[in-house]
């Protein structure tokens, strides 16, 4: 393979990528609201000479190249989450600079950049006939990723019948290879209260005070340590081999889980009344080791929440809001952790067309540098579509994408041209290197394989 040649072609097509993902960034494109950016990907792919482009029934853009049976699949989600306070721009987040080294806006980083890599990747590869006899390349465009991660590849997976041999997810990696990330699952609880008029309140009995009895153990739960004397023991607990005998050493890998109240709900008949209901949002983190059911059981185990008894109803969230096409499908807002070996033949794909390409360690603008001195194989800390194509269906997946995680969500989004290159050269080289499935279990640890009952 003529490495040097890629790497050409991959610097070549910089100007290129820069104008691609500008684009992008100047379309609004928030959960549900795609079709512009899904429209402007596919226009992209036959420019680039895509041997198809299509748009499936949920909108999510599918980008083929080769005429192989076996499919090796790269796939980006195309929407963004919102802006936040406008005031906390520099610039227009919509129409933001460039300069030599970056390119600014919303979806920079996460993650319209490693839609433009990949499908420059593929393109790459057909330039350099470069796509292993056989097989065929992949290219997605998602939706609904940060409304609901995994949604779409239920969607791919189970009604577009697609299974890939593995999947390059290109969400931003801070120049890292990564096998893998913690779970997360959307928990409400809800408590009754009885109200009556705020001059007397204690004729009712006001949920507002019960759910800030519960408040206060949730934050506990998440910051108490887990000695023996701890009532409340805290989600640490799950890296001691005492109560995570079977994962510990994976979750200390992954890093522990977390939770945090997201939101709150009340009900009241006015400003001078006691409030009959209050509800909350927790956002759950799991960690290697946890179940949705443990979860659940381990808010309905804390002490207020078993003192209120029946006035408490601790659930999981579904996620049922139409896509840009108009289409529901329905999901529990459960997406489970998981983590590859870091021997599975696809994880090392990446890793020697990486070395081949650019050596051991994470390259990229001296500027992105200080977040990079990590080890080149490592894992993400939010999660992504690999919740669903490797912890619900065991579809083998691996991470490498251009942007840091941490511009994330954030004001003043920045990607770095550079990664751009990057991402697309080792996606063009790391097809050829893969040695096909051995036939052992590439995976670790799935949290799809436990006792929970998801589809």
């Amino acid at each position: 393979m003529d490495f040097e040649a890629i790497k050409r072609a991959a610097e070549g097509y910089q100007a290129d990528m820069t104008r691609f993902l500008r684009d992008l960034i100047a379309i609004p494109s928030e959960s549900c609201e795609e079709e512009g950016v899904i429209k402007r990907t596919i226009l992209e792919m036959e420019r680039l000479g895509f041997d198809k482009a299509e748009i499936d029934p949920e909108g999510n853009a599918l980008g083929w190249m080769g005429e192989g049976e076996k499919i090796i699949a790269f796939d980006g989600h195309i929407d963004t989450v919102g802006i936040g306070n406008r005031d906390n721009w520099d610039h227009d987040p919509y129409q933001g600079y460039e300069t030599d080294d970056v390119i600014y806006g919303r979806g920079g980083s996460d993650q319209e950049g490693g839609v433009v890599s990949a499908v420059y990747g593929a393109k790459i590869m057909k330039e350099l006939g470069l796509i292993p006899a056989g097989y065929k390349i992949l290219v997605t465009a998602t939706v609904q990723e940060e409304d609901c991660d995994g949604l779409c590849w239920q969607y791919i997976h189970n009604e577009d019948g697609i299974t890939p041999e593995f999947v390059v997810s290109t969400e931003p990696t801070d120049g890292g290879i990564y096998r893998g990330h913690r779970g997360r699952m959307e928990i409400r609880v809800d408590v009754k209260g009885v109200s009556c008029h705020g001059s007397a309140p204690e004729r009712g009995d006001n949920a507002i005070y019960k759910m800030a009895d519960i408040i206060r153990e949730v934050r506990a739960l998440n910051e108490n340590d887990d000695a023996e004397g701890t009532e409340i023991k805290g989600l640490v607990k799950m890296l001691n081999p005492q109560y995570n005998p079977e994962h510990y050493e994976d979750a200390r890998f992954l890093g522990r889980g977390t939770c945090t109240v997201s939101q709150v709900f009340y009900t009241s008949p006015s400003r001078c009344a006691v409030a009959d209901s209050c509800a909350i949002s927790i956002d759950r983190r799991m960690t290697a080791g946890e179940t949705w059911d443990s979860c659940l059981d381990e808010i309905r185990a804390l002490p207020a929440v078993r003192r209120y008894g029946e006035d408490v109803k601790v659930s999981m969230y579904m996620y049922d809001r139409p896509a840009w096409t108009g289409l529901t499908y329905e999901t529990e807002c459960y997406f489970p952790t998981w983590i590859n070996k870091e021997t599975a033949p696809h994880v090392q794909a990446l890793a020697e067309a990486h070395r081949a390409l650019y050596g051991e360690k994470r390259v990229g603008h001296p500027d992105a540098m200080p977040l990079r001195d990590r080890p080149l194989i490592d894992k993400w800390t939010f999660s992504t579509n690999c919740v669903s194509i490797q912890g619900r269906y065991g579809i083998p997946c691996v991470g490498f994408g251009p942007g840091a995680e941490s511009q994330a969500h954030a004001p003043n989004e920045i990607t770095w041209k550079q990664d751009l290159v990057t991402c697309a050269a080792v996606y063009a080289a790391c097809v050829g290197l893969y040695k096909g499935r051995s036939g052992e279990d590439v995976c670790e640890y799935r949290g799809g394989r436990t006792d929970n009952n998801i589809r």
